[in-house]
């Protein structure tokens, strides 16, 4: 008896997320409110324009981003070029980017000077797809500089993902005009 008893409720436990997953959900409390269709009473025809009129009343709108996904050159920008030059400024202005959305950045090194690019949090703050030196494109795990050694150029494609102000600027100087500044909202 108590065999069966024990089968019984192991067959009840079990069952119980499968039942709970296929029951209709709550809507949160913040979510906004559909109206609901009134029942239709017996003998009332069933038309198109009745199921039109019982569409709800707001959507969920979601990104058709196709089949490549976020990626897809409908959502790709191109940033202007970052400039590294003895004295130049590294930025013309702040980047406004939006969080999901997919950027390529030029870093343009024009070799007066061994410098660098250094920002952890903004690396952080991005997923790296590549980096592309000379033709040759690294998809690296992690970031936390770029630094070039004589002329040349790399291009960084990312996508944006955490919102904050964020900043790539040279090691050791402490100028506004030695950093380039992201803003992803």
């Amino acid at each position: 008896m108590t065999r069966l008893l024990t089968v019984a409720m192991l067959a009840a436990l079990l069952g119980t997320p499968a039942l709970s997953q296929t029951a209709p959900a709550e809507p949160a409390a913040d979510a906004p409110q559909v109206a609901q269709a009134a029942p239709e009473a017996e003998g009332e025809d069933d038309d198109d324009e009745a199921e039109e009129a019982a569409a709800p009343l707001t959507q969920v709108q979601h990104h058709d981003y196709g089949p490549s996904g976020i990626m897809t050159r409908s959502n790709r920008a191109d940033l202007a070029p970052l400039t590294l030059a003895s004295g130049q400024p590294v930025a013309g202005e702040e980047y406004a980017l939006q969080s999901g959305g997919f950027y390529r950045l030029p870093i343009v090194a024009d070799g007066s000077a061994e410098l660098a690019l250094s920002g952890g949090d903004f690396f952080r703050a991005i997923w790296i797809n590549e980096v592309v030196i000379n033709d040759i494109e690294i998809r690296p795990m992690g970031v936390h500089s770029i630094e070039f050694d004589a002329a040349g150029e790399a291009l960084i494609s990312f996508i944006a993902i955490q919102p904050g102000r964020y900043t790539l600027s040279i090691p050791g100087s402490s100028g506004e005009s030695q950093q380039a500044v992201f803003n992803i909202r």
